[in-house]
């Protein structure tokens, strides 16, 4: 009974980590936290592969967990409905944002960065991996700055 019981709470008591919309907030939560920044440039309403990595990749409990230890997230969004448009403030953030690391506009493009917002590595697309191996690459590029 024990056994079930803590089976179905489990999943409450995990920690799911929050994406953050702002990289200069980012970078001083990072620097607090000693983690680093994975930068998401997607397009949730009209790029496919967008779509599919958050699902398939940043849903994931394995990657939520590596997160979760070790990145702070951050996810720069281009919808394009107009019903899930930004606020203006956001949209001149994902500017900037866009203008500094992804100046050609890819989608998804991924970015990992030191806590002062040197690129680590970056990943174009969809990765061609599983979520196992795509955290394995995040983590040898975290080890690689140490």
């Amino acid at each position: 009974m024990r056994t079930i019981l803590l089976t179905l709470l489990l999943p409450f008591f995990l920690t799911v980590p929050d994406w953050h919309y702002n990289l200069n907030e980012a970078k001083q939560i990072a620097k607090t936290q000693h983690k680093y920044i994975l930068l998401n440039f997607s397009g949730s309403d009209w790029c496919g592969p967008c779509i599919r990595m958050h699902k398939e990749i940043f849903e994931n409990d394995a990657f939520k967990k590596m997160a979760d230890a070790d990145l702070v997230l951050v996810n720069a969004d281009f919808p394009r409905m107009k019903k899930n448009q930004l606020t203006k403030d956001q949209q001149k953030l994902n500017d900037a944002m866009a203008e500094q690391y992804n100046p050609k506009g890819k989608f998804p493009f991924t970015v990992l960065l030191n806590a002062d917002g040197k690129v680590l590595k970056d990943w174009d697309g969809f990765p061609d991996e599983t979520v196992d191996a795509f955290a394995t690459e995040i983590k040898n590029g975290i080890n690689s700055d140490r």
